[in-house]
């Protein structure tokens, strides 16, 4: 295994990343993990690394503290596991939909199907690929009557997000291992706070279902292109895809190498900002549908309790400021297990679900989780502070964030408690990975100490230092006049 890391690829089990703390390696789950491989997960990390277990904010695993010795063996462990998982392109589903709950039957194809292979040896239609409808959770029952009819024409999101995994499979696209592709569904679990690349949403069957196309940032952010019919999705993906691709070989000389190494440097809101938004479209003319921007939506809050069709729950915990120990993942998962959960799902916004859990035990298991140090209420002021690892975990950390994190929350809950979604940021270094976006206060290290950036992002030159020695007193202070500030 090559331990070797450029910045601009991704950790995944075969390329470790270098840290402050050892190689950090990601995996990203596609489907629910089974309790008992997850607890096997967990063994192996605690074995073969220092025990820190991370879920990113799209919700992928992370395992730090493996050594150059230990990293193979750890890959080893998690392949016997054989949890459903990929590296590479991502393509994300909502974490509760699922194939199990899938509603309705398979649709007629809209239009004309395209050519076999046209453009990247992968097609729909005529290739024979289904495109199933949609399994995610509805935000409550439809009128009765209306039921059976909206039922038949519901997306399966799962299956298209599988769908384009395959082609991408046997795609010739040289594109950055970064590259991301929501497929999104119409459950309070919903994605819209996940960058992406290229984002499908379904939308409500009216009068026939279809995607919402969007490029670039999150659901608020990206620049909508139209919608699609769904038996169009795996081509449409594609033609787009080969688009970032072409952009991506045409680099400078000076990125060949990380190109050669990496695939395709380029990215979606890199084209937008070049190019505009003409390139893309140019490519769709026979499948876009004009339609305007879908609605925005309500944030999504994993944490906390979510029903499923078959009558049980799935029970959202976070892991504060995105990580714990193996030790206490195992054992939550034990006791899930012991109440009849039956499978774990990380989940984006540095949350797990413990899925399936019989509504008499879902208070138990939330006191149990919570007993152990898990975020289990989505009011939490935990859950509004972002935080990366910082100092000393990340070679690049000036400041201990996640340390702060901790000690400042019970400071900061009195002004975060009614907002929603995360409102601080503490950062390590100026890179401000854990949260690129601007937000109302950010900590951030630098080489003066600790620095104050207000509606910015940790990138941006602070307003102000504070002496480390009334970092409490004086972040207290500034967090109730932003928070003063944004209620008017």
């Amino acid at each position: 295994m090559n331990a070797s890391h450029r910045r601009g690829a991704c950790p995944g089990l075969s390329a470790p990343m270098p840290t402050g703390d050892g190689l950090l390696v990601r995996l990203l789950p596609t489907e629910p993990v089974p309790l008992d491989a997850f607890t096997a997960f967990c063994a192996a990390a605690r074995q073969h690394g220092n025990g820190t277990i991370e879920v990113s904010a799209r919700g992928s695993l992370q395992v730090r503290g493996l050594t150059p010795r230990s990293a193979p063996l750890f890959a080893t462990a998690v392949a016997d596991l054989e949890i459903a998982a990929r590296e590479g392109v991502s393509v994300m589903a909502g974490p509760l939909d699922s194939t199990g709950a899938r509603l309705g039957t398979d649709s007629a194809p809209h239009g004309s199907p395209p050519p076999c292979g046209e453009g990247s040896g992968v097609g729909v239609g005529k290739c024979g690929t289904a495109m199933p409808h949609l399994a995610t959770p509805h935000p409550g029952p439809p009128p009765q009557g209306r039921r059976e009819a909206l039922e038949a024409l519901l997306i399966d999101t799962v299956e298209v997000a599988a769908g384009l995994r395959r082609a991408l499979d046997g795609a010739q696209l040289a594109l950055s291992p970064k590259i991301s592709i929501v497929v999104d569904g119409s459950g309070r679990l919903h994605l819209d706070a996940v960058p992406a690349d290229i984002r499908l949403r379904a939308s409500e069957p009216d009068p026939s279902p279809k995607f919402h196309v969007g490029l670039g940032g999150d659901a608020a952010s990206a620049t909508w292109l139209g919608s699609i019919a769904p038996s169009d999705a795996v081509h449409v993906v594609l033609r787009l895809l080969a688009v970032i691709a072409a952009h991506g070989s045409a680099a400078r000389a000076t990125d060949i190498l990380r190109t050669a190494a990496h695939g395709s440097a380029a990215r979606a809101t890199d084209i937008l900002r070049t190019h505009g938004v003409g390139r893309f479209h140019s490519t769709l003319e026979t499948w876009i549908m004009p339609a305007s921007s879908p609605p925005q939506r309500a944030p999504a809050e994993m944490v906390g309790l979510h029903p499923a069709p078959d009558g049980t729950f799935a029970i959202g915990i976070g892991l504060a400021f995105g990580h714990a120990h193996a030790d206490a993942l195992a054992e939550i998962t034990r006791i899930a297990a012991a109440r009849g959960a039956r499978a774990v799902r990380p989940a984006p916004d540095r949350a797990l679900l413990l899925i399936g859990v019989a509504a008499p035990d879902a208070a138990d298991l939330q006191a149990a989780a919570e007993q152990l140090g898990f975020v289990t209420r989505a009011d939490d002021p935990r859950c509004r502070i972002v935080a990366c690892p910082g100092a000393p975990a990340c070679a690049s950390g000036l400041i201990p964030a996640r340390a702060l994190a901790a000690t400042l929350a019970p400071t900061l809950g009195p002004h975060i408690a009614s907002t929603r979604g995360v409102s601080v940021h503490i950062s390590g270094c100026p890179k401000g990975c854990a949260h690129p976006r601007p937000l109302a206060l950010t900590l951030v290290g630098t080489e003066r100490g600790c620095g104050i950036v207000r509606d910015g992002t940790a990138r941006a030159t602070p307003d102000s230092y504070i002496d480390p020695a009334n970092l409490a007193a004086e972040i207290s202070r500034i967090a109730a006049d932003t928070c003063e500030a944004a209620h008017g």
